[in-house]
């Protein structure tokens, strides 16, 4: 846990460098501030049968977007209704519920959080009359890392964060079926992008939400990624649809899309900076000299620039170093 503690700060330090050069960090503000006014316009788009996404900025956190940069999603099963993460602070989580109560009537039945990260369960507080539910893995990450996750996101994103304490999901979750009215909803484990990646395919609608093992039109994210279980977990998820499991695939960052898109994009991020540390430390170049190494066109346009492909060398190359050093 202490490699992605000091990942967030080193995460927090290259955002707000990249904002802008006079930033400092921030305390969380001690002045009051009309939460009425913050607002993130959240807008549930039906995506396919019974099944609504909430898009979230395709950008890093900031304060702009409020540290709104991740898609929520509900399922309405007409047995109730399943939340697909809560989002970044205890405000989403409140105009989340908000926003699914004018879509549907029904209850909610549980709410289910794909990963560890913080914008996938930080509004769980708003949640709090409600199961929530999280792989194992996910839930002892949540509990380890929460109060962290609190104080660089506050840093990040100030008032928008005001009242928001870490809230891990209460109870584990086991990878099977739910059934509920006509839906049959896989919960399948996978890992790479953490230790537990936890990814909900609707049998019915063949929609797959994958939470943070797809990324589209934005750099991947990988404080607690593993490269080869990532690419071994992509491959899985291609095989599912060259046998038509599912057409809609959700990812927590980045558009809604169908088809192999966002897999294909991440795959060729992951694979490129493989071969670009493993190719750079046998040349024995140092970070930073890597730091300033332009990215292949392909990738110029995706969000996220230039933070995530740094904050990635900052965690990973010292063992790509280390490996080429070590003989053999």
């Amino acid at each position: 846990m202490k490699s992605a503690l000091l990942w967030l700060s080193l995460a927090a330090a290259l955002t707000a460098q990249a904002q802008s050069p006079q930033v400092q960090p921030q305390t969380r503000p001690a002045a009051r501030v009309d939460l009425q006014k913050l607002d993130y316009g959240l807008q549930p788009r039906q995506i396919a049968e019974d099944t609504w996404v909430i898009e979230g900025a395709v950008a890093d956190f900031s304060r702009a977007n409020g540290c709104n940069i991740i898609n929520t999603g509900f399922i309405a099963t007409r047995e109730g209704v399943v939340v697909i993460n809560t989002g970044p602070s205890r405000l989403y989580g409140e105009q989340q519920r908000r926003a699914i109560a004018r879509v549907t009537d029904q209850p909610v039945r549980e709410v289910i959080n794909l990963n560890l990260h913080p914008d996938y369960f930080l509004g769980n507080q708003a949640w709090d009359d409600t199961p929530t539910r999280a792989l194992e893995g996910s839930l002892q990450g949540m509990k380890a890392e929460g109060e962290a996750y609190e104080d660089n996101l506050y840093r990040l994103c100030g008032d928008w964060m005001r009242g928001t304490r870490a809230t891990p999901a209460r109870e584990v979750l086991a990878p099977g079926e739910i059934k509920l009215g006509s839906h049959v909803l896989e919960l399948h484990r996978l890992q790479g992008h953490t230790g537990d990646d936890l990814v909900l395919l609707d049998r019915q609608t063949g929609v797959l939400f994958a939470g943070g093992l797809i990324f589209a039109n934005r750099v991947p994210t990988t404080p607690h990624a593993d490269s080869k279980a990532w690419q071994q977990s992509l491959a899985l998820l291609a095989q599912w649809h060259q046998q038509g499991r599912f057409k809609h695939v959700v990812p927590s960052h980045g558009p809604v899309h169908e088809g192999l898109l966002g897999m294909e994009q991440t795959r060729d991020w992951l694979q490129w900076l493989d071969e670009l540390m493993q190719t750079s430390a046998e040349q024995g170049l140092d970070l930073s000299e890597l730091l300033r190494q332009p990215l292949p066109q392909r990738f110029a346009g995706w969000a996220a620039q230039p933070a995530e492909f740094n904050r990635s060398l900052v965690q990973w190359y010292p063992d790509y170093e280390q490996r080429a050093l070590t003989p053999r």
